[in-house]
């Protein structure tokens, strides 16, 4: 019997409607987390990576954002039919999330450990003292010296990295059941995100929480997760075991991002480039969303939208050239060539 999921997105589709029409921002986005899990999503700006994040948190701005259809369920319960009364219950206590910039996600004029400590207050139900004291322990859990010096210290006294740290200790202060890291190490330099991967994956060992990882960097995909969803143009396009991703992509995408990557070893060349553009989610083109940028594309490519398919070893793709080919898509390509 496996492990029970914790997180499950069915058919997410979210739109955002505007004054220069309807951004189709996720469509029919489908994955899940079990629990002690680190599930890694990855893609480029834009792909809607973090809309789905904010989908889960029930953060979008409404309007313009709308979730359309689709479901949202964790541990078993859909978060898309709770008020809001029952999702401010939910985030930072079950469900907590770390933003890209901790500086435009700290409050400025309030005190670091007032920040951490409103949250404990709010959902743990303890004293401001006995709050102080949990905001102190966190800070030292993750790793910031002197903490309770720095209780006392505003944002902008503080470097990137201790932001960051910051951002953690607020996220991990109720003990969540899933963390939400989206872009977590997005401007640090390279020995702060090492130092910043490692203590989410320390903390996440020790809470026993499980963590989505979302980023465009594969390096921390390969570091941190045990699985990797890839998007592109608010899809879906390939879900695969970590190790199998890197061995052997089956998307042409993915295996774009894989070759895009600048190896130590080896003879040195050029580094390889997608062609082409991300499209324009007000206009996406027909058929697959990546067949105007895609080396392998067919006819059928440009004429009918592939579905995310599973495949030997665990693993699912939206390609015509790797997934199964549906009759009457075969069909379609037959025609094409008499």
């Amino acid at each position: 019997m496996g492990k029970r999921k914790l997180l499950e997105i069915k058919d997410l589709t979210v739109k955002f409607f505007t004054e220069d029409g309807t951004v189709n921002a996720v469509e029919r986005v489908s994955f899940d987390i079990e629990k002690e899990e680190t599930l890694g999503v990855v893609g480029e700006s834009g792909c809607g990576k973090s809309v789905t994040a904010l989908s889960v948190m029930r953060l979008l701005p409404s309007p313009p954002a709308k979730i359309t259809s689709g479901k949202i369920l964790f541990e078993g319960e859909d978060l898309l039919s709770k008020s809001e009364a029952e999702m401010r219950r939910i985030r930072g206590n079950l469900i907590s999330m770390v933003f890209q910039e901790p500086m435009t996600s700290l409050n400025p004029v309030f005190t670091i450990g007032h920040q951490i400590s409103e949250a404990i207050v709010l959902h743990q139900k303890l004293s401001k003292k006995e709050a102080r004291e949990r905001a102190i322990e966190m800070l030292r859990l993750v790793g910031i010296p002197n903490p309770e010096k720095r209780y006392w210290e505003y944002p902008h006294q503080l470097s990137g990295g201790m932001r960051q740290r910051v951002m953690i200790a607020m996220a991990l202060s109720c003990s969540p059941k899933l963390l939400i890291a989206d872009e977590p190490t997005t401007a640090l330099d390279v020995t702060i995100q090492a130092q910043i991967l490692d203590l989410i994956e320390r903390l996440k060992e020790k809470v026993g929480m499980s963590v989505l990882m979302i980023t465009h960097d594969l390096g921390v995909i390969a570091e941190m997760a045990k699985r990797v969803v890839v998007m592109y143009a608010g899809q879906v396009v390939e879900e695969s075991p970590c190790e199998d991703i890197f061995e052997n992509p089956l998307h042409p995408y993915t295996a774009g991002l894989l070759k895009s990557i600048p190896k130590l070893e080896g003879k040195k060349s050029r580094l390889h480039v997608i062609e082409g553009n991300v499209p324009n989610p007000l206009n996406f083109p027909s058929g697959c969303r990546f067949h105007p940028r895609c080396f392998e594309a067919k006819k059928i490519c440009g004429e009918k939208m592939p579905s995310l398919v599973e495949v030997e070893g665990n693993r699912k793709v939206r390609c015509f050239m790797r997934g199964s080919f549906p009759e009457e898509v075969l069909a379609i390509e037959r025609a094409g060539r008499n």
